[in-house]
C-alpha cells in the first residue's frame, strides 16, 4: 500500500510546448535547405517522421478545455502543499524532470522543496533561485507566460542584452558593412554640402537678417572631413568678399554702448560687430591651416584673395604679413599666389589710397632684411609693378593757382575791401557771407572728393621710394661684400664654390626702370658701386668669378640708363663700362649666358649712343665680328646688325672692309692689331681686315649669310649713312632657336641671291620674306624608311638574344663533356688496380 501511495504522489508532467510562433513568422533560409540537401544520409530522417503522432503526444490534453486544466493543475498544488505541511521530508521528485544543481565546490545535489526552504533563510539569493525552480518544476498558465515574455522584452530593450558568442562574419557581410559605411558618409557630406550652400545662399539673400548664419559655416569648417572644411573655408571667402563694406568698421565704446539707440542703429552694430568677429576668426583658422601642407594651398588662395578684394578693411596688416611671410616660399603655387596679390595691390592703389602699397613695400624691405638678400627674386621683381607719379610737383603748383587762397591773403584782400566799403555796410556784411559760404563748399568738396590729397599722396610715394631704394641698395651692397670676400678666398684658396647672389638681377632691372627717381645725391656712389661690380678695378678676374656674365652686363645697361634720364644734371665719364663689355663680349657662352642681355646692352651702349671714337668704334666692329664666328644664329645676327650700325655712323671704319696687302689704309695711332688688349682703345683694329665677313658668307644660316654679304657690299662713300631697320634685342628674338620656324633653309641660295632688288636691304629681306624654295618631303618614302630601320633594328637585337641563348647552350655541353672525361679518367686506375689484384691472386 505504502509503494501504492508513492506512485500516486509521484506527479509526471508533459513537457513544455515551444512558444507560440505563427507559420508566417517561420522562415527557412537558403542555407538550411541547402545543407539539408546535401546531408540527406544524416538528415533523411526528417522526411520519415510522423508528424501526426508527435502532434497527438504533444497535444494529448487538446480535448480538455484550458480552463478545466488549470484546475486540474490547482487542486494537485493544493494537495502537495498539504502534503509538505504533515510531513517533514520534501517532495520527492523524478530525477528525470529535474536538473542537478552544481555549487561552487563543485558537487552536484538535486533541489527540494526543504533544502528550498532551509537554504532561503539562511542566504536570500538562494530563495529567488529556489523560486525559479519550482516555476519552472511547475508548468505556468498561457497568460502567465505571455506576461513573462513581454516583461523579459522589455527589461532586454531597456537593460540590453548580455554580449552574445561573436560570430565571424563572411567576406559578403564585411563588404556590406563596408559599403554600408560609404553610402553614410556619402549621405553626410551631401547633407553637410547642402547646408553650407544653403547658409550661403540666405546670407547672400539676406545678410543683415541671417548674419549668424557666418558661425554655423565657420562651425562646419572644424569638421574632420577635409573636403567639407575646403568647401567651407571656400564658401566663407565667397561670403565675404560679398557682404564686406566699402569702409572699416569701428566698434562703438563702452559709452556709445551706453546710449539709447534706434533699432535700425542696433541692428547696423549688430551686423557689424558679428560680421567682424567672425572674420577675425575666419582669419585666425586660415593661419592655422596655413602650416599644414593638406590645407596649405586652399588656405594661401584664400588669403590672398582677400587682400586682393578688401585691401581696406580691418586687420590687413595680419593679412600682408602672412603673405610677405610666404613671398619666397620653395613652394611654387604659394609664391606665385602671394606674388600675384601684392603686384594687384601696388596695381590698384585705387582700392586703398596708397596706405597697402606702403605698409606692403616697408614690410619686404624688412623680409629681405632679415634673411640678409638670400630670397627667391620674386620676392624683390614686384617692386617693378610699383608706378610712381613724376608730375606730382608740378601738379601740385598747377593746385596751388586753383586753390582757395590762404587765410593771410583772404584776410588782407578782407581788409581792402572793408576799408574801401566802409561807407556801405549791407554790402561789407553781404561780402563776408560770400567769402564764409566759399570757404565752407571749398571744405565739403575736399572731404567728398575721391581723389586723394596731392600732398598726402605725394609723401605715401616718397615713403614708398625710399624703401625700395633702400632695399636696392642693401642688395648692391651685399653683393659688393660677398664678392671682396670671395676674392680673398679665391687669393688664399684657388677652388671654392661662390655665394649666389639672387636678388641682384631683379635689383638691376628696379634701378634701370626707377633711375629717374634716383636723388642726385646717391647718384654718383651708386655709378661707383656699378663700376666695381662690373669690373672689379685691378681685381677684376676674381670679381668675374664671383658675378655671371649676364649680372656684369646689367650692371653696364643700368649704368648707361642713369646716365641717360640724368644727363644734363650728370657728368660721368663711362669709359670703364666700354671697356667692360669689350672683355665681356669674349667671355660670353650661349648655352649659359643670356642672349637678351648681350643683346640689350650692344643696343644701349653703342647703337643708341653718340657718335664713338674712331679706334674704339673700330675694335668693337673687330670684335663683334671675332664673336659672330663661335656663337650661334641669334647672338650672331645681333652682333652683326650691331656690326653694321657702327660701320653706318663711323664712315672711316669702313676701311676695314678694304683688302690691303698691310692692313687697313688707315692704321691710327697704334699700327699693329692687337687682339688680346682689354682696352678697346689700345687694339689697334685700324690695322686689320674684317676677314670674318668672308666666312660669314657661307655660314649655314640664309640669314647671317645674307647680312655679311650685305655688309661686304658696303663702300666708303660718305652718302651712305642711314640707320638699319632691326635692333639686336629684335633680331636675337626673331633668330633664336626657341623659334625653329625662323629658321628656314633655302635649296638654292644662289637663285634667291640673284632675285635681290638693288637698293633694298638683304637683311631686312632675309628676315621678312625667307626663301620659299623648300625640298618636298615623300611621306610613304620616309614612312618606308624608317620602319626598314625599325625591322633591321628589332632583329638585330633578335640576332644578339640568339647568340646569347647557343654562347649559354656551348658553353653547358663543354662543361659536360670535360666532366665525362674527367670521370673516365677516375674510373681507369681503378680497373688497373683490379687487375692487378687478380694477377697477385
Amino acid at each position: 500500500m505504502v509503494a501504492k501511495r508513492k506512485q500516486k504522489q509521484r506527479i509526471i508532467l508533459p513537457p513544455e510546448l515551444p512558444p507560440e510562433v505563427s507559420e508566417d513568422e517561420i522562415e527557412v533560409s537558403d542555407e538550411d535547405r541547402d545543407f539539408v540537401d546535401q546531408n540527406r544520409e544524416y538528415a533523411g530522417f526528417l522526411s520519415t517522421l510522423d508528424t501526426q503522432s508527435i502532434t497527438k503526444h504533444v497535444t494529448r490534453v487538446a480535448d480538455v478545455k484550458e480552463d478545466a486544466l488549470e484546475a486540474l493543475y490547482e487542486k494537485r498544488l493544493k494537495r502537495k502543499s498539504l502534503h509538505k505541511e504533515k510531513e517533514d521530508p520534501g517532495v520527492q521528485v523524478d530525477r528525470v524532470d529535474a536538473l542537478p544543481v552544481k555549487t561552487l565546490d563543485g558537487q552536484l545535489y538535486y533541489r527540494t522543496a526543504t533544502k528550498a526552504s532551509k537554504a532561503s533563510e539562511n542566504d536570500p539569493t538562494e530563495e529567488e533561485a529556489s523560486g525559479a525552480a519550482d516555476k519552472s518544476i511547475v508548468k505556468l498558465t498561457k497568460a502567465e507566460r505571455r506576461a513573462k515574455l513581454k516583461k523579459s522584452k522589455k527589461e532586454a530593450k531597456k537593460q540590453g542584452k548580455e554580449a552574445e558568442p561573436e560570430v565571424e562574419q563572411t567576406p559578403q557581410e564585411a563588404v556590406l558593412a563596408e559599403v554600408k559605411e560609404d553610402l553614410t558618409t556619402e549621405e553626410a557630406f551631401e547633407s553637410k554640402k547642402n547646408k553650407l550652400a544653403e547658409l550661403g545662399i540666405a546670407l547672400l539673400a539676406d545678410p543683415a537678417s541671417n548674419i549668424k548664419s557666418l558661425k554655423e559655416i565657420l562651425q562646419i569648417c572644424k569638421d574632420n572631413n577635409h573636403a567639407i572644411v575646403k568647401l567651407g573655408l571656400l564658401s566663407l571667402l565667397a561670403v565675404f568678399k560679398d557682404l564686406i563694406p566699402g569702409y572699416r568698421i569701428r566698434l562703438p565704446t563702452e559709452k556709445e554702448l551706453e546710449m539709447k539707440v534706434s533699432k535700425d542703429v542696433k541692428k547696423m552694430r549688430l551686423y557689424e560687430s558679428t560680421l567682424l568677429s567672425v572674420y577675425k576668426a575666419y582669419l585666425q583658422k586660415l593661419a592655422a591651416l596655413e602650416k599644414q601642407s593638406s590645407f596649405q594651398h586652399v588656405a594661401f588662395r584664400c588669403i590672398c584673395t582677400l587682400l586682393d578684394a578688401a585691401p581696406h578693411f580691418n586687420y590687413r596688416e595680419s593679412l600682408l604679413g602672412v603673405v610677405i611671410r610666404n613671398i619666397g616660399s620653395p613652394d611654387d603655387v604659394v609664391r606665385k599666389l602671394c606674388c600675384s596679390s601684392i603686384k594687384s595691390l601696388f596695381t590698384n592703389e585705387g582700392k586703398h589710397g596708397g596706405e597697402a602699397t606702403v605698409e606692403a613695400v616697408r614690410l619686404i624691405a624688412d623680409h629681405v632684411k632679415a634673411h640678409n638678400c638670400q630670397l627667391h627674386p620674386d620676392s624683390v621683381e614686384v617692386f617693378l609693378s610699383l608706378s610712381f607719379d613724376e608730375d606730382l610737383g608740378r601738379a601740385a603748383r598747377n593746385d596751388e593757382k586753383h586753390k582757395p587762397q590762404s587765410k593771410k591773403s583772404k584776410k588782407k584782400k578782407h581788409y581792402e575791401e572793408a576799408r574801401q566799403l566802409k561807407e556801405n555796410d549791407k554790402k561789407r556784411s553781404r561780402q563776408e557771407l560770400l567769402t564764409k559760404t566759399r570757404e565752407e563748399v571749398a571744405a565739403d568738396y575736399k572731404a567728398v572728393a575721391l581723389a586723394p590729397d596731392v600732398m598726402e599722396r605725394r609723401g605715401m610715394q616718397t615713403e614708398a621710394l625710399s624703401a625700395v631704394f633702400e632695399t636696392y641698395f642693401r642688395i648692391l651692397k651685399h653683393t659688393m661684400q660677398s664678392s671682396a670676400s670671395r676674392s680673398e678666398a679665391n687669393a688664399s684658396l684657388s677652388t671654392g664654390a661662390t655665394e649666389p647672389h639672387p636678388l641682384l638681377a631683379p635689383c638691376l632691372k628696379g634701378l634701370g626702370k626707377f633711375s629717374h627717381l634716383i636723388d642726385m645725391d646717391f647718384m654718383g656712389d651708386l655709378i661707383n658701386y656699378l663700376k666695381k661690380l662690373a669690373s672689379g678695378g685691378s681685381d677684376s678676374e676674381n670679381t668675374s668669378k664671383c658675378l655671371t656674365v649676364s649680372e656684369r652686363l646689367r650692371c653696364c645697361i643700368v649704368a648707361f640708363k642713369v646716365m641717360k634720364s640724368n644727363l644734363d644734371a650728370l657728368n660721368v665719364d663711362l669709359q670703364d663700362f666700354f671697356v667692360q663689355l669689350y672683355n665681356i663680349i669674349l667671355e660670353y657662352r650661349p648655352g649659359r649666358d643670356q642672349g637678351e642681355v648681350l643683346a640689350e646692352a650692344l643696343k644701349i651702349m653703342l647703337c643708341e649712343d653718340r657718335q664713338h671714337d674712331m679706334q674704339k668704334a673700330a675694335a668693337f666692329v673687330k670684335r663683334l665680328a671675332t664673336f659672330s664666328l663661335c656663337s650661334g644664329s641669334a647672338e650672331s645676327m645681333a652682333a652683326l646688325v650691331t656690326l653694321k650700325h657702327l660701320l653706318l655712323k663711323n664712315v672711316k671704319c669702313r676701311n676695314l672692309l678694304e683688302n690691303d696687302a698691310g692692313g687697313g689704309s688707315v692704321s691710327g695711332s697704334v699700327a699693329k692689331y692687337h687682339p688680346y688688349a682689354s682696352d678697346p682703345n689700345l687694339s689697334g683694329a685700324l690695322a686689320s681686315v674684317l676677314w670674318e665677313l668672308n666666312l660669314l658668307t657661307q655660314h649655314y644660316h640664309p640669314a647671317v649669310s645674307s647680312m655679311a654679304s650685305s655688309i661686304s657690299s658696303m663702300n666708303t662713300a660718305h652718302n651712305q649713312v642711314y640707320l638699319s631697320t632691326i635692333s639686336p634685342q629684335q633680331a636675337f628674338t626673331d633668330f633664336s632657336l626657341e623659334r625653329p620656324e625662323s629658321f628656314k633653309p633655302p635649296s638654292d641660295i644662289k637663285k634667291s641671291n640673284n632675285k635681290r632688288k638693288r637698293g633694298s636691304d638683304p637683311s631686312v629681306s632675309a628676315v621678312i620674306e625667307p626663301s620659299a624654295d623648300t625640298t618636298s618631303i615623300d611621306e610613304d618614302d620616309v614612312r618606308k624608311k624608317l620602319s626598314a630601320h625599325f625591322m633591321l633594328l628589332r632583329d638585330i637585337k633578335e640576332n644578339q638574344r640568339l647568340r646569347a641563348e647557343l654562347d649559354g647552350t656551348t658553353s653547358s655541353i663543354q662543361l659536360y663533356e670535360e666532366y665525362k672525361q674527367q670521370k673516365k679518367k677516375a674510373k681507369k686506375p681503378k680497373m688497373k688496380k683490379s687487375r692487378t689484384l687478380l694477377t697477385v691472386k
